[in-house]
Parts: structure tokens; sequence; C-alpha cells
């Protein structure tokens, strides 16, 4: 279905899309539950030009829910060297452009990249319209610290390039997230467990956002023990890993590091980050750093 109405429904009121700018919109659509769609995000994709889509079908059923009218085109990894150039020369007569994947925010797991790469290459102008986005959903609600994570997508299918893989995440200080199929969960986490260890902290998030979302969490050992011995799960999976507990650094590092973080605020402020960075005790660090101030002011008078 495609027109020039360039509107949009919410309930039973019919509103009209404002004209958009030419540019690159990057629009996030729902992950499941279509009333996450935003409102900016309905105008948005009502005004375009083009509307292109991962899979026409899959966003037609988002489009017609409310009412939205527009040309849509396919761009997705298959045909994205023949597509992304008619794209481009659609914007640079002066068209909107706007794209969206089938669910979620463009760019995560998807090739949208090469299209914001050639956009931004010819000067053209990107715009992100946020919204929902399955990891960072999964993150919230998985308990684990959210103050740094990592975003590692789908795992390689091969047991062994699998492996190499997750042991080149397992000292990396914070919170993984990874996509999976429900097939191949308890597969992928029982390689987690082996490669990062069983007794590392996970939340699997399954179907969220939508009727039977649920979130499970527990060691990767015990996770896995649970997916190979449960049914294969249905629906779309998200995997939060914990980050990997902190090392006991040597003396002579955390010396270091105390006299680091000293140079930039107060000792009690530095003993405290210090703390935090390598697990030790606030205030011990913060005796020691005393110590050490103590034994320069010595060695400096003498």
């Amino acid at each position: 279905m495609t027109g020039d109405k360039r509107s949009y429904v919410i309930g039973q009121t019919e509103i009209a899309a404002r004209p958009l700018a030419p540019a690159l919109y990057l629009v996030a659509t729902p992950i499941g539950n279509l009333a996450d769609i935003t409102l900016r995000a309905l105008e948005t994709l009502a005004s375009a030009d083009i509307v292109a889509c991962e899979d026409t079908r899959v966003s037609r059923v988002l489009l017609e829910r409310y009412g939205i009218r527009r040309r849509t085109t396919a761009y997705h990894e298959h045909n994205a060297a023949e597509a992304g150039p008619k794209l481009i020369a659609a914007l640079e007569a002066g068209q909107s452009v706007a794209l969206i994947s089938d669910a979620g925010t463009p760019l995560v797991s998807d090739p949208g990249y090469r299209l914001v790469g050639e956009a931004l290459d010819h000067g053209i102008r990107v715009v992100p319209i946020p919204g929902p986005s399955a990891a960072l959903a999964a993150l919230t609600a998985s308990g684990l610290p959210s103050d740094a994570f990592l975003f590692a997508g789908f795992l390689p299918v091969k047991t062994g390039q699998r492996l190499t893989k997750l042991e080149s995440f397992r000292q990396v200080p914070a919170t993984l997230i990874f996509f999976e199929s429900p097939r191949r969960l308890a597969e992928t986490l029982a390689a987690m467990a082996e490669a990062l260890g069983g007794g590392r902290k996970a939340a699997i998030g399954r179907e969220l956002t939508k009727a039977f979302e649920e979130t499970r969490t527990g060691t990767l050992q015990v996770l896995a023990d649970h997916y190979a011995a449960a049914d294969t799960p249905k629906g779309e999976i998200v995997i939060c890993v914990g980050p990997a507990e902190a090392k006991a650094d040597e003396p002579e590092d955390i010396d270091r590091l105390l006299l680091s973080l000293a140079a930039e605020m107060p000792a009690s402020k530095a003993a405290a980050e210090a703390a935090r960075m390598t697990g030790g005790q606030k205030q011990a660090l913060y005796r020691r750093l005393l110590e050490l101030r103590d034994t320069a002011a010595e060695d400096s008078s003498g």
C-alpha cells in the first residue's frame, strides 16, 4: 500500500505528519510490543519519502497498525550493494529516507551501518530516532552492572570459533551482551561456562516486551544446566553475562594506581576509586596512600 497521504493513526485519531527535512533517519521500532513505538518515530515514518526496511513484509505489520501509507523498499545484507546507491541517490536528490530494521534499533546486528557510512561520506545528514533496543532492555532487567557493557551480537556457530571468541572476552571489565537463537542456547551457555567460568553471574532475557516475557538469572553453569535439561525455549533470546571478577593486583601496581588517582583528587576519594577498581578495602588503601605520601615527603626532605 503506497500513497502520498502523510499521516498516522493513534486509536481513532488521524494525525497529520509534519514535513521532514532531507536526511537519513534511523528509526527504532518495537522489539515485540507494537505499543512501544514512539510518537516521533510514527511521525518520521509517516512523513518520510522512502521507508527502507530489512523485510518489507515484517515492517508492513507495524505501518498498517498505525495507518501509515508510505512507499517501502527493501534494504538488507543480501541487496545492500544494489539498494544502497539508490537510497543515496534519493537522499542527494533532496528526499528523506527512514531506515528501520525488523525490530529494535537500526545498525544493531543488521547491515545499516554501511548505508550510514555512505551517507556520511556524501555529506548527507544522519538523524537518529531513538527507541526500543533488545540489548538494553535485557541489560536493564538483568540485575548486572550497567555502568560498562559490551554488545557482542551473535557468536560463531562452529564450536572452536565460538570458544575462541568467548576467550577474547574473558577479562573484559564489563557486562557482556549476546544475541542467540533458542535452539543453540543450551550449547552456547555451556561454552560460556567453559570459557568464561561457570561461576560468572548471568541473565537470560526471552521474548522481551511480549506476552510470555521472561528473565532468568543465575550463574552460567546453573543456567547451562537448566536449559540443557529443559525443552528448547521459544522466542528471541538475549544473554547478559556479568563482568569478570577483579583480580588482585600486585602491590606495586596498586601503589602506582593510588598515586595516580591522588594526583587528580583528594586522598579519601582516591582510595574509594582504587577500591572500586581493584576490589580492595577503602580504609586499607587510604592508609597505604598516606604511607606513600609520608615516604615521598621523607625522601624529598632528605
